[in-house]
């Protein structure tokens, strides 16, 4: 097991090193900042100035070096719009950004898997027909479109629901939640289910095919055969056997949230990462835009590696890093 997660920690380091280089020189061939962050009138003398002061005056390969040297010791470059480090300003969104992905996809999970299982296990039953056809829908609406949607149903016509915004926050450690909150409770609804629609639709069709997969095997005959009670057969063998396929989907699916909870923040104002790579976009604050990419590179890789361990708890079958012997 150790040697196993020696290994995947190489391999996780390798490929953050491999984005780093591509992102960097992805980033900072696009565009020119100075454009953006000086006045169209200022002279030739200025813009050179600015120049030299952001280090755009240096070959991109000494802008790279620098930038692996001050990211080895945590520094990720300053914003070159709000003068800050740019790990600090992703630090101080994150939270709100987790927030919303955690929630979303605890909704899927809870609403996705036992809807699946439904769909599953009586699959020529009208309610079973009609939850495939609803995880269709939930495909094919798209995420922009079913948040205008939600926002105009649930904040503008019923009233029920604010649409823009945490709301009220209550601060643990230094860090703001809403959750914990009633008013902050209410802002994350509409665009926690917005996020989590499209999740849920996925993890009913994972859940309805394992289940169609498991449920013709022999030890599930046999346990039936045995007279063991349905529930119980769903419980310890069928939900158990469909579990790893879903535990990778489940981890790759909560890093895709966070990394595309890009659309849902902007709709609804949500002062998350996402929100801040959009401005940090549009006004080419590379910094910025470097520092969200790598965060979310580490994040997969972390998500990755646990998931691969999560392996060996669900099946001690699997044997990580070693042989079967």
């Amino acid at each position: 097991m150790i040697a196993f997660l020696i290994q995947r920690l190489l391999q996780g380091a390798a490929v953050v090193a491999a984005m780093s280089l591509i992102v960097f020189i992805g980033v900072y061939a696009i565009g020119d900042p100075v454009e953006i962050l000086i006045n169209p009138d200022a002279d030739q003398a200025t813009r050179e100035a600015v120049t030299q002061m952001l280090g755009l005056d240096q070959p991109l390969w000494v802008q790279y070096w620098r930038f692996v040297q001050a990211a080895l010791q945590g520094d990720l470059g300053t914003s070159f719009v709000f003068n800050i480090p740019a790990g600090e300003l992703i630090l101080e969104r994150m939270p709100a950004t987790l927030e919303l992905a955690v929630t979303a996809t605890l909704m899927a999970i809870l609403i996705g898997i036992p809807l699946g299982l439904i769909a599953g296990l009586d699959q020529e039953r009208w309610y079973a027909k009609s939850i495939l056809a609803g995880s269709i829908l939930g495909f094919s609406l798209p995420t922009f479109w079913v948040g205008l949607i939600l926002i105009l149903t649930f904040g503008v016509w019923l009233n029920w629901l604010p649409v823009f915004g945490r709301g009220e926050t209550v601060s643990v450690f230094g860090i703001e939640w809403s959750f914990l909150t009633l008013d902050g409770l209410a802002h994350l609804v509409l665009p926690a289910t917005n996020l989590a629609l499209f999740k849920i639709a996925l993890f009913i069709r994972l859940t309805r095919a394992g289940v169609r997969e498991v449920l013709p095997q022999d030890f599930i005959r046999y346990a039936n055969a045995m007279g063991i009670h349905p529930a119980r057969v769903v419980s310890r063998h069928v939900l158990k056997n469909i579990m790893i396929p879903l535990v990778t989907v489940i981890g790759i699916e909560f890093g895709s949230v966070v990394a595309f909870a890009v659309v849902t923040e902007s709709i609804f104002n949500w002062p998350g990462m996402g929100k801040l790579i959009i401005e940090s976009i549009n006004r080419l604050d590379r910094p910025v835009i470097v520092a969200y990419l790598m965060v979310i590179v580490v994040m997969f890789v972390i998500i990755n590696v646990v998931v691969d361990l999560l392996y060996a708890v669900l099946d001690p079958r699997v044997r990580l890093g070693g042989s079967n012997r």
